[in-house]
């Protein structure tokens, strides 16, 4: 495959025996220098697919610096300890750029001159717009779950990344779906790219059966206790929102299971310790966003439940490919309510599959609320918060008047915003 003979050895003492099919396909043709477009279900060892033709790049050249740009900071983190673990006996420095870490420690890392940068691309722009990041020595750029990175909206940080990097480098794109758009992406920035494409994009990972129940969103809390009463091992579900996944967690509290949340309105520090207890088995059950539809990597999860189903097909792909990984079975369920039928049929156009609808089985009794807070049921505006409204914020030139709309000479003018 062209990897060189130190760093096969320390693959071997990692205990990598056999390449994954992307791994043998790509790592010749970019450790030639070639771009690539590399297209593989999750869980394939894309990581190490990029990262071994980076690391042995970077010490034959003995100059240059590789740069990583993902979507989110678990991923950062995890590329991160791949790459670490990989170059520790060559002495390769990395650099992780994420948000919820302070500039002062990061402006600290960067000072050590880093052979390799891991980053999110708005942390990125926020050190090239405070000239702390120098990234014209750049020899080997890649995007890692480049799609993910536009649905999130970082097209525009992307883009100016990629005009901030030297025209003449080596640019590597790998995912499990790769639309259009993120090919024009890269044919514009890229130089003949070699296609590596293991699976044609949206392909579902391979040992993973799909299970659906068309339930009553009212149907749903009792629908996942019982699941969770049949399913004994670890457990990601996902939620549409982050005030959905905390409502979720705190039922699922009620039900008996260690559960930790994870999404965007958590710290860096609540994320890694909910990360890192479902990995150690503190919590059975991890409640995610989509911010962890990519970046975990957790051997041995069993069930990833889609408690709602994603805005985008794509995100599916990515969602059950938690399970499954390595070879592995898992098991994939999603709840249905009725009007979404559509989204399922979107989904299985993506994964050219047909998913079986499982009949709903017996539930279990409601369980007493638990008094959390629900973003469907918000508080009524009533007459009187409208009346105090129009008495207390009154634009300005607007008259005084009662809620009956009559003139109130008696009343003291409010004041006046």
């Amino acid at each position: 495959m062209g990897i060189a003979p130190k760093l096969l050895e320390v693959l071997a003492g990692l205990k990598f025996q056999t390449p994954t099919p992307i791994q043998s396909k790509a790592i010749p043709v970019a450790i030639e220098g070639k771009d690539i477009i590399g297209i593989a279900q999750t869980g394939t060892g894309k990581t190490l697919a990029f990262g071994i033709p980076l690391i042995q790049r970077i010490i034959q050249a003995g100059q240059g610096m590789g740069l990583v740009i993902v979507p989110t900071r678990e991923l950062a983190l995890q590329d991160n300890e791949s790459l670490e673990i990989l170059g520790r006996a060559f002495r390769i420095k990395t650099a992780v750029l994420i948000g919820g870490v302070a500039m002062g420690y990061q402006l600290r890392t960067l000072q050590r001159r880093p052979n390799i940068i891991i980053g999110t691309p708005g942390r990125i722009i926020d050190h090239l717009r405070q000239r702390t990041l120098d990234l014209r020595s750049v020899s080997i750029l890649i995007l890692d779950e480049a799609d993910r990175m536009l649905d999130m909206g970082f097209a525009p940080q992307v883009n100016q990344i990629l005009e901030a990097v030297p025209k003449d480098r080596q640019t590597m794109l790998f995912s499990a779906t790769m639309p259009e758009n993120i090919v024009r992406i890269a044919t514009r920035h890229m130089k003949l790219p070699v296609r590596v494409e293991m699976a044609q994009s949206g392909t579902a990972a391979e040992r993973v059966d799909h299970e659906l129940f068309v339930v009553k969103k009212d149907q749903k809390t009792r629908l996942l206790d019982k699941v969770l009463q049949e399913y004994k091992g670890s457990v990601l579900l996902f939620s549409r929102t982050k005030h959905g996944a905390k409502k979720i967690c705190r039922d699922i509290k009620a039900m008996g299971h260690s559960t930790a949340e994870i999404h965007s309105n958590k710290s860096l520090a609540q994320r890694r310790e909910a990360l890192e207890g479902f990995k150690l088995g503190k919590y059975r059950v991890l409640v995610a966003t989509d911010i962890a539809s990519r970046g975990i990597d957790v051997k041995g999860i069993e069930v990833v439940i889609n408690y709602d189903l994603p805005e985008n097909p794509e995100d599916y792909v990515h969602r059950i490919g938690r399970t499954g990984r390595a070879g592995q079975a898992g098991r994939a369920i999603s709840f249905v309510v009725p009007e979404q039928r559509y989204k399922i049929r979107e989904i299985e156009r993506l994964t050219r599959s047909s998913f079986p609808i499982t009949p709903l089985p017996e539930l279990p009794p409601a369980r007493p609320s638990t008094n959390v807070f629900d973003e469907d049921r918000r508080p009524a505006f009533t007459r009187r918060t409208q009346t105090h409204v129009r008495r207390g914020l009154r634009l300005r030139g607007s008259d005084s008047r009662s809620y009956s709309g009559q003139k109130n000479s008696n009343r003291p003018t409010p004041f006046r915003h």
